[in-house]
């Protein structure tokens, strides 16, 4: 598998216990700092996309919601009114 090229560059100012930090614990990696800093951030990255892209629902609530789209309601007047609203700007 190819290696993609690094080409983009990020740049941050850090406080000196945060660098001796990071210096450390990519020594202990047996890693750049570099390398530690951008395998570090990509997971927090990671995580930090799942969490804002994921719903957790408890079992009361997947119920509700799974049952929601099994067996939706009838649209009230504002909804009918929203739908044909909708379809009229379409044209």
């Amino acid at each position: 598998m190819a290696t993609e090229r690094k080409i983009e560059r990020i740049e941050a100012r850090v406080q000196p216990a945060q660098k001796d930090r990071i210096e450390y614990a990519a020594s202990l990696k047996g890693t750049s700092v570099s390398d530690f800093i951008v395998q570090s951030a990509d997971a927090a990255a990671v995580t930090t996309i799942r969490e804002h892209e994921t719903w957790t629902l408890t079992h009361a609530d997947r119920d509700l919601f799974v049952n929601a789209l099994l067996n939706p309601p009838e649209p009230n007047k504002r909804m009918r009114a929203a739908a044909a609203r909708y379809l009229a700007r379409r044209k």
